[in-house]
């Protein structure tokens, strides 16, 4: 069994959280535990849930996770305020198929979104990859259904990427106001701001400008940005403010990413303050965590290197622990004791039935992989009590098609293209540098009959063999849209470094 990890007493956290768990618990509707079996309530009051979704953050990228170059203060007090998570899973290591997750509550093997988008293309490699469902399946129910269901107004600002937004967006799934339903009013309230850099500032504003419209009723809003994926983007005050700052002996240290995390961690302060200012933040149940692992250097290996997941191994796009494993932090006052540290390996998978149990909203009618996390919110000494958690990413992007399973401390990682298995202990190697397969052959082969099982149960779709298979154009980068290779020096400009000009520079 997956065990947590606390680094503080027990006993603050019952007395602090029993009389605000009688009050919520109760509305738990999707199955029993002995959290809530003991528990008797009243009138209970819903929470409101802020959910804040960040693209591409690393584990490392916050300075509470130890950071020692980017400043991020309000990201720091939401973790001070609340529950940090060691390992958190993003169930995929991109972002389209980690948002199937989240919005279905199901593995993205299950859902059939397995890479972003429409996915990378390499016509000349070993495997043939897998198809991909182009949008999230009709029949799926999203956290946006669900609590709609339960009562609550359901808002969602910023990136989708699970289908073509006019047809297929958030606001016909189950969101009742997103950025093409918001109204003239908050264009009205908003004048004439720009939208920022990484349109950090517009969605921020949407996300204020609903949760001041919706404050007197159970409210559920996502705000998912788009930083910090590449090209970098930041005001040029913060740019300034860390290209002046000294770098750190190690670690890559890019002033302009350093300064896009700065503006997002603003950002999260602007939605926290309104919250204390609305009176509405012991109430509010708050999210925060990244759609997959941080970015080292664009897949085609050109254009600048952003960041590193050190001490993780790997990138986005691989099934290390620097692809999938990314910072979590939930604040929700009453019930999580401030400052505690939570070590349970969670997934994204689990964010539907979570936001479900806190609601008091019944789960969809559909396969739920996920398990809520909300005992583990109650008291992080608690137990999930699940085999293990299990990652499929049969494509090529920065590493080969592969799978992978986490069971205890143990982690296996299996290639589709014949490459020798690769075992790891992650309490004593964090960093997967030492292959164990060769020396525990049997804790090997059980771990991958364990994923070979779970691949069939959610009918996993599998790489074949390339009949057209050219070692010497393996390397290739192909459009799927155009039928013919990657402009790899175009591709490279695109996602350069964007440095606006101050305002005084501008004349």
């Amino acid at each position: 069994m997956f065990r947590s990890i606390n680094h503080r007493p027990r006993t603050r956290l019952r007395a602090l959280a029993a009389s605000t768990i009688l009050h919520i618990l109760v509305f738990v509707a999707v199955g029993s535990s002995p959290a809530s079996e003991a528990l008797d309530a009243d009138s209970p009051e819903k929470p409101n849930i802020v959910f804040l979704l960040i693209d591409d953050m690393g584990w490392p990228d916050v300075a509470c996770y130890g950071h020692p170059f980017h400043e991020t203060p309000h990201i720091d007090r939401l973790c001070a305020q609340g529950m940090k998570f060691t390992d958190f899973y993003a169930a995929t290591p991109v972002c389209s198929s980690t948002r199937a997750t989240i919005q279905s509550g199901q593995y993205a093997a299950r859902v059939g979104i397995t890479d972003f988008i429409p996915g990378h293309w390499r016509p000349f490699e070993k495997l043939v990859v897998p198809p991909i469902e182009n949008a999230l399946p009709e029949s799926i129910k999203t956290p946006g259904d669900a609590l709609k269901t339960a009562g609550y107004v359901t808002g969602y600002f910023g990136k989708w990427h699970l289908g073509p937004d006019a047809t297929h967006g958030p606001h016909v799934r189950g969101y009742d106001v997103t950025a093409r339903t918001i109204g003239k009013g908050f264009h009205a309230w908003r004048k004439r701001k720009g939208p920022g850099p990484k349109r950090i500032d517009l969605l921020t504003d949407q996300t204020i400008w609903f949760i001041e419209q919706n404050k007197g009723q159970p409210f559920f809003v996502t705000l998912s940005h788009h930083a910090v994926h590449i090209p970098l983007e930041a005001t040029p005050e913060a740019i300034d403010k860390y290209q002046k700052k000294p770098k750190p002996a190690a670690g890559v240290n890019h002033p302009v990413y350093a300064a896009m995390i700065e503006d997002l961690d603003r950002s999260i302060g602007s939605i926290m303050t309104k919250l204390d200012e609305l009176g509405l933040a012991k109430k509010t149940l708050v999210v925060f965590t990244s759609d997959n692992g941080g970015l080292r250097k664009i897949y085609t290996d050109l254009g600048e290197v952003v960041s590193t997941n050190a001490p993780l191994r790997d990138e986005k796009g691989t099934i290390y622990e620097g692809g999938i494993r990314v910072p979590m932090i939930v604040r929700w006052p009453g019930v999580i004791e401030a400052g505690t540290v939570c070590g349970e390996p969670t997934t994204t998978a689990d964010l539907l039935p979570t936001f479900c149990q806190a609601a008091g909203a019944d789960l969809p009618n559909q396969p739920i992989d996920g398990t809520s996390m909300v005992p583990l919110l109650v008291d992080s000494d608690a137990d999930l009590d699940r085999e293990a958690i299990y990652f499929h990413y049969p494509h090529y992007h920065h590493s080969r098609p592969a799978g992978a399973i986490r069971a205890g401390d143990w982690k296996l990682v299996e290639f589709f293209d014949d490459a020798p298995l690769e075992l790891y202990n992650l309490k004593d190697d964090i960093g997967e540098k030492t292959n164990l397969a060769g020396k525990m052959p049997d804790k090997s082969k059980q771990l991958q009959q364990m994923l070979a099982k779970w691949r069939e149960s959610v009918g996993a779709r599998m790489p074949t063999s390339n009949p057209k298979h050219d070692p010497d154009q393996a390397h290739q980068w192909w459009n799927r849209r155009t039928n013919e290779p990657l402009d790899l020096e175009a591709m490279a400009e695109r996602y350069r470094s964007r440095t606006p000009k101050k305002r005084s520079e501008e004349k």
